[in-house]
């Protein structure tokens, strides 16, 4: 498997995974509401399942995958964004500028 395909799985069954918890997790509306986020989560929830689900598909069309990793980019850099805003401690804002750099190399593979 070459890392191409890895960096798509692995990026997208995360959102996949993180979308469901932001449904059903109590941690995570513990999370949302400290974001100040709790009236968004349901929505940021789905766009994260949709954005997840797109990636994936991304690897048979190649349109959904320029669309989903530039979409998932950018809620990443407004996660990064909130957290920097709240005051985060850095090792909480890790996994998303993570996430924005892997979503921008697939964003700039696709693209290219």
């Amino acid at each position: 498997m070459d890392y191409f395909l890895t960096i798509v799985l692995f990026t997208g069954i995360s959102f996949i995974a993180y979308g469901i918890n932001s449904f059903i997790s109590q941690r995570m509306k513990k999370e949302f509401k400290r974001w100040g986020l709790e009236n968004k989560r349901k929505t940021i929830a789905f766009s994260q399942l949709l954005g997840g689900t797109s990636l994936l598909l991304g690897l048979k069309w190649n349109t959904i995958l320029v669309l989903s990793s530039a979409f998932l980019a950018g809620m990443m850099l407004v996660a990064i964004g909130v957290r920097i805003k709240i005051k985060d401690n850095i090792s909480d804002i890790l996994p998303a500028f993570a996430y924005l750099v892997l979503s921008v190399i697939i964003l700039y593979e696709a693209s290219g």
